[in-house]
């Protein structure tokens, strides 16, 4: 997963982890064990172990 996450880096990304849980935001940092995430200026750390999913997204996408 590490090295998938690293494809993503500096996008805007919706992360998806077994709690149910999504994270939204630009993923600025990919280490061994989490993911850096930046979202409105404020860094959250994820647990690479606990992601199950990460897709691209655009704010600005026209429907």
């Amino acid at each position: 997963m590490k090295e998938l996450a690293k494809r993503f880096i500096d996008k805007q990304c919706v992360i998806y982890s077994f709690d149910s849980c999504q994270y939204k935001g630009a993923i600025k940092e990919v280490t061994d064990g989490a993911i850096l995430v930046e979202n409105d200026g404020k860094l959250e750390a994820i647990n690479l172990d606990f992601i199950i999913r990460i897709r691209e997204y655009s704010k600005n996408k026209k429907k």
